[in-house]
């Protein structure tokens, strides 16, 4: 990481890399150099497990199970968010530019086009984006997941408060994948504008089948927006291969990125169908005033005003680092330590699974209840007496006590969860 002294060649590093900056340094030095302040992959030293958890300053003090919730950021990430706003406090530029580099980077790790990404603040927001955006009357129908996170059903909520929009919400079904699509389209009319559903349910890990819900959702010329917020660093996400019209997702959960930091995509064929509702400089292509505006002619457009080029510097390099991984391998790996869970837990009297007992369907999320016993005073005592943070499932009256697993764990966590919930079941 950087020092707090800069040299001349230093300088021009970091000045050339900022918009405005760029012709300060033309000016001062003569010539411009690339800035080297984003980490580059083949960086970190990873070969197992054990060195994956050594990049995350996360303490040992607490099991900490709660990912689904909050993503414990790496050291290399907290490295280049603290490197970049040191040379925007010794230069003074802003380094929008890099917001272009960190796009591009955000774009290959779905799958899709620069032009198709906006940085955002966090799932909730680009939630915002497409709920705000779309075109919708008094009387047009939006359906979604009665398991949605509140970031991911208040913006449709307000929508019907505001404009008369009618909500409708189907109960997502653990026994299979075609069950869950016939409760879903059993909920759409010819009225039905917009369909979205969690790609991973924040409550017991269920996946949807986003494919195939896709292909009837253009069948039937409907929008079909996806919130990511549990989905994107647990397991490999390519938006083309999934064919929504739009998704969002936060850095701040399983790809461990800053806090505040996050993305929406909005497919380039249905680009000009999302209006703005915020703007701001950037969101712009040409204008004159008073009488003409043309919007960036890409998502872009959704993205306005001064912002820290750190963060989102911090995300790329989360970024990279999941690559460097292997999102494969994270995948596989919080799976594993899913169902070994799972199997642990399987011979506790009394004990019931929400989420799907299909390895297919559940994902390295995992949720249970014990009818019997309050959500709250099992996940209290699983903190207070085994030193383990996990979630209370209160949405939906399902009284569950959720559990997140990821590349900082490892088999030996989830023999001492079971552990702890076995002594905890049998001692209330």
């Amino acid at each position: 990481m950087m020092g707090f002294s800069m040299d001349r060649k230093g300088f021009i590093r970091t000045i050339a890399a900022s918009g405005a900056g760029a012709f300060v340094g033309a000016k001062l030095f003569g010539k411009l150099e690339t800035p080297s302040n984003s980490a580059s992959p083949g960086k970190w030293a990873i070969g197992n497990w054990d060195q994956v958890r050594a990049l995350f300053p996360l303490g040992s003090e607490v099991t900490y199970l709660n990912t689904g919730g909050l993503g414990p950021t790496s050291q290399p990430v907290l490295d280049a968010v603290l490197e970049q706003n040191q040379i925007q406090a010794r230069t003074g530029e802003h380094f929008h530019k890099l917001f272009g580099v960190a796009r591009e980077t955000a774009a290959d790790f779905f799958g899709v086009n620069s032009s198709e990404i906006a940085f955002v603040r966090n799932a909730s927001e680009g939630n915002s984006v497409i709920s705000n955006g779309l075109s919708l009357r008094k009387g047009d129908e939006v359906v979604f997941d009665s398991h949605a996170h509140p970031g991911g059903s208040f913006a449709w909520m307000n929508r019907q408060k505001l404009d008369g929009v009618k909500v409708k919400i189907f109960e997502p079904s653990s026994a299979s994948v075609a069950e869950n699509l016939e409760r879903l389209f059993d909920q759409v009319t010819k009225r039905t504008r917009v369909i979205q559903v969690s790609h991973i349910t924040a409550t017991t890990g269920l996946i949807f089948d986003i494919p195939a819900i896709a292909a009837e959702a253009k069948r039937r010329g409907i929008w079909f927006h996806v919130d990511g917020a549990q989905s994107a660093g647990m397991i490999p996400v390519n938006l083309k291969e999934l064919g929504c019209d739009s998704y969002a997702t936060s850095g701040h959960k399983w790809l461990n990125g800053p806090i505040e930091t996050g993305l929406v995509y909005i497919s380039s064929e249905r680009n000009d169908e999302v209006v703005c509702s915020h703007i701001g400089a950037y969101s712009n292509d040409v204008y004159e005033l008073p009488s003409t505006l043309s919007y960036a002619d890409s998502a872009v457009r959704h993205e306005y005003g001064t912002r820290n080029s750190a963060s989102v510097v911090g995300l790329q390099t989360a970024f990279k680092l999941q690559k460097e991984i292997g999102r494969e391998a994270i995948a596989k790996h919080g799976a594993h330590l899913s169902q070994l869970a799972f199997e642990g837990l399987s011979g506790i009297r009394g004990l019931e699974f929400l989420s799907p007992s299909d390895p297919e369907m559940r994902s390295s999320i995992l949720t249970f209840r014990v009818p019997h016993l309050e959500c709250g005073v099992i996940n209290s005592a699983l903190l207070s007496d085994h030193e383990i943070r996990c979630r209370m499932v209160t949405e939906r009256g399902l009284n569950g006590v959720r559990s997140s697993w990821h590349v900082y764990h490892q088999e030996e966590d989830v023999d001492r969860y079971v552990k702890a919930v076995r002594s905890v079941v049998a001692s209330l």
